[in-house]
């Protein structure tokens, strides 16, 4: 088992018992854990469970597939299994959502749960109710739960725009607090928690914000500073991925697949995971929504894929990438499907009657498809006799992005000939059998995109809406080619100006206001001071 998983999974689970010689029949409640009735002695287990709740993120109805799902490059259309539930993934594909979507009110919720628990955690560390243990300071688990409430801020900032701030553990309902300032009070956080933080790099800061993932994360946060303040901090993003280079603690895996594999959590490439396991700190489950039924026997697993699987690329992205690119397989699965035998075909139980599985690139549109139409999730590892939660870590920052938000930075600074050698190095990987193709140059970064946007009917585009070149579109292409099923591409879509400009399968434009969520309509009725969100009220 993984140890560190053990770890980060700790939760506030208590037990009691009854004495068999009490004769007292007084009613006590234990249906509520509060701070008098269960105290943590130990700041690390406190900490823990901030960090066990970013789990609950990577799922199908919460913010993996909110990221993906909206975007141009992954897709969740019914089947003959099932798969509408109401129209609630083809509506995120539509750009339809509306407040009530379960995808936005579990961001919202987790999100600011994380929020709560952090300020819980930082006022008890203050007041010396869970005192830190041997050997580490307050200050430095202090800096680190604001790092993780930074985190969690920097979500409710990219998904929601304006919202409440909230900083103490006040329980006065709040008003929404600008984006910008958000955004300012995440830089603050993080400006401010990051000398304190741990330099080191081994399995006691694995899956912890150590030095080197909160300026990661602050690195995110500036290079989409354009979206959430207005103001361009190109250069700030780049002074902090030049930390994390030059710390010499990350590195690029000679595998593609390696940062993806069950037992990844030694990867030099991972550089912040949200630590799982497949029995004591489970929900990571992307096959079970992507995969056909018939996969179960591919790999021998103890659980059965959900029907025909739903998650699935989009045709238009798939036409993107340069055949020898190694990423395409890597990432997605292709093709005819066979048993652990590696001989016996895989057979199709819905719309195909028993024909063998062979799964093919082209959909009729996002909406309705066949049972084996559209390639699979191919990127993270699957173990033979795998249970239906995985026990592979998600690597939600890798030393790969931080080569390529170094790079972006460089193209929009006007220097593409030194961002290309850093394009050129994630690359190599992708390229063994055909190295040369690795290369590319500076003004390569600077063209446009090649992905074929527009609305498709019945397998055909029919209309190619908005056919303005994008900036730096080749660049956007490189980091869906690196970063498929990584929950990466709304946020790229929009600072690369095309998410809300652009048609794919059967998305179009639906407003520019859907460059953040609606806030969930629960959260306006329980709160009489929030404000719906531009457009959506």
């Amino acid at each position: 088992m993984k140890s560190i998983k053990l770890y980060v999974s700790t939760l506030c689970l208590v037990g009691f018992t009854l004495s068999s010689c009490n004769n007292d029949l007084t009613e006590k409640i234990y249906s509520e854990v509060t701070e008098d009735s269960y105290t943590f002695t130990d700041a690390n287990k406190a900490i823990g469970v901030a960090y066990a709740n970013m789990r609950s993120l990577i799922s199908h109805t919460h913010y993996y597939m909110a990221q993906e799902s909206t975007a141009d490059g992954i897709v969740m259309p019914a089947n003959a299994s099932g798969w509408d539930d109401g129209g609630i993934y083809k509506r995120m594909h539509l750009h339809t959502w509306n407040s009530e979507n379960p995808q936005i009110n579990n961001m919202w919720n987790t999100f600011y749960t994380g929020v709560i628990n952090t300020n819980r955690v930082i006022d008890q560390l203050n007041t010396g109710k869970v005192p830190p243990p041997a050997g580490v300071t307050k200050e430095a688990l202090i800096a680190e739960t604001r790092a993780i409430r930074a985190f969690f801020y920097w979500m409710i900032c990219d998904n929601f725009g304006d919202a409440p701030l909230l900083t103490d553990r006040s329980e006065e309902l709040q008003a929404k607090t600008p984006r910008k300032e958000i955004y300012q009070f995440i830089v603050k956080e993080l400006t401010e928690a990051i000398p304190a933080l741990s330099e080191e790099r081994s399995t006691l800061t694995y899956g912890r914000f150590n030095k080197w993932a909160a300026k990661t994360l602050l690195a995110n946060v500036y290079l989409n500073a354009e979206v959430y303040a207005g103001e361009a901090n190109w250069q700030e993003c780049l002074k902090e991925c030049n930390d994390v280079i030059a710390s010499g603690k990350y590195s690029l895996e000679s595998s593609l697949k390696a940062p993806f594999r069950t037992d990844n959590q030694n990867s030099p490439e991972i550089v912040f995971a949200i630590p799982f396991d497949e029995n004591l700190a489970g929900g990571f489950n992307v096959e079970m929504f992507s995969w056909h039924a018939s996969l179960k026997n591919k790999f021998n697993m103890l659980d059965t894929p959900w029907g025909a699987g739903s998650a699935k690329g989009v045709p238009q992205f798939i036409d993107t990438y340069d055949p020898a690119d190694e990423r395409l397989a890597a990432s997605w699965m292709i093709g005819p499907q066979f048993a652990a035998d590696g001989v016996t075909p895989l057979k199709g139980s819905y719309d195909q009657a028993g024909k063998n599985v062979v799964l093919t690139k082209d959909l009729p549109d996002g909406l309705y498809t066949g049972e084996a139409e559209g390639y699979r999730m191919n990127k993270f590892e699957v173990k033979n006799g795998a249970l239906a939660s995985l026990g592979n870590d998600f690597p939600f920052f890798r030393y790969a992005q931080v080569l390529l938000m170094k790079a972006e930075c460089l193209v929009r600074t006007g220097k593409s000939n030194e961002a290309a050698p850093l394009v050129s190095q994630v690359r190599a990987r992708a390229f063994t059998a055909n190295p040369a193709r690795a290369a590319v140059t500076g003004a390569d970064l600077e063209k446009n995109s090649s992905y074929k946007y527009g609305y498709v009917e019945n397998y055909k585009l029919v209309d190619p809406g908005n056919t303005a070149p994008v900036k730096f579109g080749r660049l956007l292409d490189e980091l869906g080619w690196e970063f498929a099923w990584e929950g990466f591409r709304r946020r790229d879509m929009i600072r690369f100006g095309v998410y809300t400009t652009k048609s794919w399968l059967s998305h179009k434009p639906m407003g520019e206001h859907r460059a953040v969520f609606p806030l969930p309509q629960i959260a306006i009725n329980s709160n009489p001071r929030l404000v719906q969100n531009p457009a959506y009220q």
